[in-house]
């Protein structure tokens, strides 16, 4: 049986937040004749789907399993509070965690950012089931919110705004797929998002050596002869002046006068 069913295609997974768009256009334009397959999914839920076998490789945060897991980490963003675009805290452009010590701060069961304890301020009663509920209570004037940059980003109000919280922890983001499923398609992802060039992507076939080296050996060898040349002038040159060019006139009597003065 053939057709598009038998195609090789490379299935990356990616949590809410992070953008593949850019590393899938690079995929799409060097391995066209293999289908890149994008599935989001639940940030709690990217190491199920890699060590079960339903992605290659996902895009996921960290931490992760390191003991079956292997992982890159891309990038760390910025934590930032979520609030109304009236509320206080909108005068700073940064904020610390002593600052929302009386705020009500929400905390999602679905939060990223792996707090030691929980988070600064007041404990809201209910902990909302995801982020999204959580921004939802923010608009309605029930607490605060802190999420990476990305977050607050995708879950933009009209009416709601952030600032950066300095001393927040951070969530990190990484390239990551199962220990004992390092493919060459993996590879090549690897080194699409660590910004190789084509010819640096390991398993790939070197390109032919760019035209312009021979022609440079060419130049060395007539750089060789034109050596050569001035060499040959030169010895020229001095056969000229040992009598082989036109001898100088002397003056004085034997030579040709010029022509009398008047008086």
């Amino acid at each position: 049986m053939t057709g598009s069913e038998d195609r090789p295609s490379f299935r990356l997974a990616y949590v809410p937040g992070v953008t593949p768009d850019k590393w899938a256009r690079i995929w799409n334009e060097r391995l066209p004749d293999v289908p890149l397959s994008l599935t989001q999914v639940p940030a709690a839920g990217a190491e199920g789907v890699l060590l079960d076998g339903d992605a290659d490789a996902g895009l996921v945060r960290l931490p992760v399993d390191r003991t079956r897991l292997s992982a890159i980490p891309l990038y760390t963003e910025t934590t930032v509070v979520v609030i109304p675009k009236d509320h206080l805290v909108t005068a700073a452009d940064e904020v610390t965690a002593e600052d929302l010590a009386d705020e009500i701060v929400l905390h999602p069961l679905d939060d990223v950012l792996g707090w030691e304890e929980r988070p600064p301020g007041r404990p809201a009663l209910e902990r909302p089931a995801t982020t999204a509920d959580a921004v939802e209570l923010v608009a309605a004037g029930i607490g605060v919110l802190l999420m990476p940059l990305s977050l607050a980003r995708l879950h933009h109000r009209k009416d709601l705004t952030y600032r950066t919280v300095t001393d927040a922890p951070q969530s990190g983001v990484a390239l990551s797929w199962p220990e004992d499923a390092h493919t060459d398609r993996v590879e090549d992802f690897i080194g699409i998002v660590r910004g190789r060039t084509v010819n640096s992507t390991r398993g790939r076939q070197p390109d032919p050596a760019p035209a312009g080296r021979k022609p440079a050996a060419g130049k060395q060898q007539s750089g060789k002869q034109q050596s050569g040349k001035q060499q040959s002038g030169k010895q020229q040159t001095g056969g000229a002046r040992r009598g082989g060019g036109t001898p100088r006139k002397k003056s004085g009597s034997g030579g040709a006068r010029g022509k009398p003065r008047r008086r």
